[in-house]
């Protein structure tokens, strides 16, 4: 028989949807100085059609300078987040929904749903650190947003 999935403690699971909120006001913000911080320097990320990213400011230059200043309303869902800790409570996997607004070319919204696995480790300033994140759009969601907020904090 095949064990249980590790499910995170109720206070690991708290700090991780913390995190994820403090994280996400930091996308919505478009805040890159302040949400450095929740991530390794070298994290490893990739998106619904991205090579994986090694390190920070590879991220930043190649993903979020292409979509948080163009779509709005960043949120992860709480309610529907699973949250997966190693034995030693020093490693969590969350996975998660997420939605956003984004915008055709023409300024109509449209919603702009996806999924994503966070790893983060403990440590760094938030209490964890993200070490790899996989952030992928729904099926049949525009790749491509056309806002125009400009960056608050680089």
């Amino acid at each position: 028989m095949t064990p249980a999935l590790p499910e995170a403690s109720p206070t690991i699971r708290a700090e991780i949807l913390a995190w994820l909120e403090r994280f996400a006001s930091c996308v919505r913000a478009v805040n890159y100085r302040d949400a450095y911080p929740f991530w390794h320097e070298q994290a490893l990320a990739f998106g619904t059609h991205k090579r994986v990213l090694e390190g920070l400011w590879d991220w930043r230059d190649r993903q979020w300078d292409s979509v948080w200043p163009k779509t709005d309303g960043f949120t992860f869902d709480a309610e529907a987040t699973r949250v997966l800790a190693s034995p030693d409570g020093q490693m969590a996997v969350a996975i998660t929904p997420w939605g956003s607004t984004g915008y055709n070319p023409d300024g109509s919204a449209f919603d702009r749903p996806g999924r994503a696995s966070i790893i983060l480790m403990r440590g760094g300033a938030e209490g964890w650190v993200g070490v790899h994140s996989h952030m992928s759009l729904e099926r049949g969601v525009p790749q491509e947003s056309f806002g125009n907020r400009p960056v608050v904090a680089r």
